[in-house]
């Protein structure tokens, strides 16, 4: 195919799929009107949907919720069924019929149609931060006088842990506090990036929001709870902790997370460590004093000597540094100036996944790749003789 037809078959992709979100969000809106689930004798469609279809709830009642708003809107189900518009255009639409705006709607004589017919005309052919700016200005606008609402009714943030210990962190906050946050994470994001970096935006800003994480840990800005400090912690047996070969699940953190032995080594380079002596029965019963593995002075030293991140193209500042083991403790290295540098939290973990940073005769530090070959920076490359 060309790219003219590439684009042409993805355009008609996108419109069949609306047509066919839009059908189903009818037939719904058809069975739950009828209440035919009760054929199958449960009570919703929403019930129907999760245990029939495997959908999940909130994507259940978010359909069935779609099919009774689209009866207040015909225009916008016009364009639905048409492939014209799609449901996420539906949903921003769908802001218009809130039992308060429909009564100020009522009460101000607004004809609703007229609305749904100009907001479809928008979705169909505008971007669609256009529409949800069209649909901002008609709320402004049916209530300018309105009391200003509570922010911290607009906001919330959810965290689902998943069997595998990973995180899905959703968050809605209100215009105010969305300009804090993105304040915080688009200047810490815009300085990680670095020369051949591949990651998308979205890994960009998620390395950035956990950098910040790492900076409020270390700034002891979190509050004690029960008289510890807050941070991470991971418990793994020692045989584990200096054994290459162990599984993925060698170490248990605070939150009941896995993590594998070699996950467990890179935290340990730059942490705390003790000793906790198990008894027969998997019962701890006795702990060894805390002992800071790069301790205080020398952490001085690698800021002064390293300025930052070592790793080539990086220009993360001291603070945002953890110290490294050139030659990991667990392995018999030793914590000194010549065996540790200062690393960035996702650079500190490409060299725990293969790639390597030397320090040369004339004190220039190089990093290589896994395969062996050198990182070299556009001005590195000028002095590559020919």
């Amino acid at each position: 195919m060309s790219d003219a037809d590439l684009l042409a078959e993805v355009g008609g992709l996108v419109a069949e799929r609306n047509r066919v979100e839009a059908r189903l969000t009818r037939a719904v809106r058809v069975a739950d009107a009828r209440l035919a689930c009760e054929h199958d004798g449960l009570k919703t469609m929403q019930s129907w949907l999760r245990t029939h279809t495997g959908m999940k709830n909130s994507a259940a009642a978010a359909l069935v919720c779609r099919g009774r708003v689209l009866d207040l809107l015909p225009a916008t189900a016009a364009a639905f069924a048409a492939g014209a518009i799609g449901v996420e255009h539906v949903t921003a639409i769908a802001t218009i019929t809130g039992r308060r705006e429909l009564a100020a709607a009522a009460d101000q004589g607004v004809d609703l149609a007229e609305v749904d017919a100009a907001l479809a005309t928008v979705a169909a052919g505008q971007t669609f931060r256009k529409l949800t700016e069209a649909v901002h200005h008609y709320l402004a606008q049916l209530d300018p006088d309105g009391p200003e609402p509570d922010p911290t009714q607009e906001r919330s943030l959810t965290i689902t842990t998943h069997p595998d210990g990973t995180v899905t962190i959703h968050v809605e906050l209100d215009a105010v506090a969305g300009e804090k946050v993105k304040a915080v994470i688009e200047p810490m994001a815009a300085t990680s990036r670095t020369a051949g970096d591949e990651r998308t935006p979205g890994q960009i800003r998620g390395d950035a929001f956990v950098q910040w994480a790492d900076n409020t840990l270390a700034a002891g800005a979190v509050p004690i709870q029960r008289t510890r400090k807050p941070g991470i912690a991971a418990v793994i047996d020692v045989d584990a902790l200096v054994d290459p070969a162990t599984g993925q699940t060698a170490a248990r953190m605070g939150f009941g997370a896995t993590i594998s032995a070699a996950r467990a080594r890179w935290l340990a380079c730059d942490s705390s460590v003790a000793r906790i002596v198990m008894g027969p029965d998997g019962v701890p019963i006795d702990r060894g004093r805390e002992v800071r593995i790069v301790p205080a002075p020398l952490r001085h030293l690698l800021d002064l000597r390293d300025g930052g991140c070592l790793f080539a193209g990086c220009d993360a500042p001291p603070e945002w540094c953890e110290a490294h083991h050139f030659l990991h403790w667990a392995f018999g290295g030793e914590t000194t100036l010549e065996n540790t540098g200062l690393f960035c939290e996702r650079h500190h973990g490409k060299l725990h996944a293969g790639f390597r940073v030397e320090r040369g005769p004339d004190g220039r530090w190089h990093t290589y790749r896994p395969d062996g070959t050198e990182i070299l920076l556009a001005r590195d490359e000028l002095l590559v003789p020919v």
